[in-house]
């Protein structure tokens, strides 16, 4: 598994690194319309705007997911 795996939306870029992740689900329970477990690529970035999944990564308690701003 790779340490960390971008998405980017041309604006924002999520990054995941999947060693940090405690699966505690708040990203899920946030924004269900984004991130889909069970799917790859697992985040559909496109789904949400720039502000909330800036909102959303900025709760996830292991910075597992984290972003910057092109």
């Amino acid at each position: 598994m790779k340490d960390k795996i971008e998405y980017t939306n041309g604006e924002l870029t999520i990054i995941w690194q999947p060693k940090l992740c405690k699966h505690t689900g708040i990203c899920i329970k946030t924004l269900p319309q984004v991130y889909h477990p069970q799917e790859h690529p697992w985040i559909k970035i496109e789904n949400a705007s720039t502000s909330e999944l800036i909102d959303q990564i900025d709760k996830c308690p292991s910075g597992a997911l984290s972003y910057k701003l092109n």
